[in-house]
């Protein structure tokens, strides 16, 4: 099953209609720790769909979402997408804060992620979701559907954290999905960053992600942006260097269990 950014234990699984928690069940069942979520009404369906695991509510289901969205990681819902759209946009707030959310239609087709694709990790749980059920995974952002690197997801599954305003993320990953000349500098950290992660993908690194081991490898004209892991610090370059490369340089700090 695809690798979650989070433990089972933080997935709350959502129906609200008979048919909808049979197969939330089996999502829940599929993801052991996770908590099914239904309407009391539907009480005796949802305990026989997942045993132990179902909490029934009264009243409306909007009143859940806010409690949701603290306690739990990611949310998966098999409800219509514009339903769900419409349960959550009153509680959006940041893609660091927000939960992962994956909707899914009542026949199990469909698995689509709808928030916090990428640092949420609703992307990977919508793959996981549906490799579990039989169901397609439907991947709108643009890295994904590119097949190429994300930018902000970069060696996390290995314990790495980058450094970078919101404003050089935006930018360097629409360098990345816009086919721009792309320098990945490794200095350190394992090198199996691409294949079997979250970030990684089944095929090779697109032809314009260049991966040189040395900073002084960078042609400010030329590349777009500048992915650099490292142990060193930006002081330490050129100051011409670092000057004509800032609004594009995110910096990856591999732990030291992760350096190598």
């Amino acid at each position: 099953m695809t690798p979650l950014p989070f433990a089972n234990d933080r997935i709350a699984v959502v129906s609200i209609t008979r048919h909808g928690i049979a197969l939330a069940g089996r999502i829940t069942r599929a993801l052991p720790g996770a908590h099914l979520f239904a309407p009391a009404k539907f009480r005796d369906i949802a305990e026989a769909a997942a045993p132990g695991r179902a909490a029934c509510y009264e009243g409306k289901t909007a009143d859940q979402i806010p409690g949701l969205f603290k306690a739990f990681d990611a949310i998966v819902a098999v409800v219509s997408l514009g339903a769900m759209v419409r349960l959550i946009a009153p509680h959006l707030g940041d893609k660091e804060s927000d939960p992962g959310v994956v909707a899914l239609d009542e026949a199990g087709r469909f698995a689509i992620p709808m928030l916090s694709g990428h640092l949420g990790g609703a992307n990977a749980l919508a793959g996981a979701v549906a490799e579990a059920i039989g169901a397609q995974a439907v991947l709108t952002t643009a890295s994904d559907a590119r097949q190429t690197l994300a930018v902000d997801l970069l060696g996390r599954e290995l314990g790495w954290r980058f450094e970078a305003s919101k404003a050089v993320i935006v930018k360097t990953s629409a360098a990345v999905v816009n086919d721009a000349p792309i320098a990945v500098v490794q200095e350190a950290g394992s090198a199996d960053w691409w294949r079997g992660h979250a970030n990684g993908r089944s095929g090779a690194l697109p032809g314009n992600i260049q991966v040189v081991e040395h900073i002084d490898a960078v042609d400010p004209q030329r590349h777009g942006a500048v992915l650099w892991i490292t142990h060193r610090h930006t002081g330490e370059l050129p100051a011409a260097l670092y000057t004509a490369i800032a609004d594009r340089l995110v910096v990856y700090r591999p732990t030291p269990e992760a350096a190598g």
